[in-house]
Order: structure tokens, then C-alpha cells, then sequence
């Protein structure tokens, strides 16, 4: 299946929104009010950009390899790293590191290998 370069963004963007609303309820982090969601999301969304530059992704956005997986490693990687610069008393846990890269990985992931199989005759 061909999927446009809009939609494999909005694909992404949908999946750290979820990211981030799933760790949100998680953490409850509405009592840290929204400033910390907001700068969390400013956090996975420039990883998220960052990762769709590096991998040049509009050339071939819904492939897994390599595009998916760039953008998959460089989104985690900036994403937890301006999270410790970011957002107040964030801290670093490995196993933060692990849930974010294991979802992100399943999710951005995922949808592109759904993508690349072929439909049913």
C-alpha cells in the first residue's frame, strides 16, 4: 500500500500523541499540571522531527527500514534527552527509556509494516 507523505505524518503524529497521553494517565500527570504534558510533548515531537530529517521520510515514508527505524531511534533519543532538559524534575530512569523505546518502536514501527503488506485478491 502507498501511503502519502501527510498521512505517514499524521500516522507519527498520532502515535506519540498517544505516547503522551498514555504515559500522561500513567504518571497522572494532570497533577503536575499542563505545562509539564506540554513540554513533554515539545520533547517527543522535535525528536519526532528531528528523526524525520535525518531520515529524509517524505522519500519514502511508510518503509520500516530504514526510514521507520531512524525515525523510530532518533525520536526516542531526543525525545528523552531534551526531556531531562526540559522538564522539571524529570530525572532519568532506564526503565522510562525502555517503555518509551519499546512503544515507539512497536507503534512507528507497526503501522509502517502494516503498510507494506500487500492487500488480498
Amino acid at each position: 500500500m502507498t501511503v502519502s507523505t501527510g498521512r505517514a505524518i499524521a500516522y507519527d503524529v498520532v502515535v506519540v500523541f498517544v505516547f503522551l497521553l498514555f504515559g500522561s494517565a500513567a504518571h497522572d500527570s494532570a497533577a503536575q499540571g499542563s505545562g509539564h504534558l506540554v513540554a513533554l510533548g515539545a520533547c517527543f515531537f522535535a525528536g519526532l522531527a528531528a528523526g524525520w530529517g535525518v531520515a529524509r521520510a517524505w522519500r519514502t515514508p511508510a518503509r520500516v527500514w530504514p526510514t521507520g527505524v531512524i525515525v523510530w531511534l532518533v525520536t526516542v533519543a531526543v525525545g528523552v534527552a531534551l526531556r531531562g532538559v526540559l522538564v522539571p524534575d524529570a530525572g532519568f530512569a532506564p526503565t522510562f527509556l525502555a517503555v518509551a523505546a519499546g512503544f515507539l518502536a512497536v507503534t512507528l514501527l507497526g503501522w509502517r509494516a502494516l503498510a507494506s503488506v500487500p492487500p488480498r485478491r
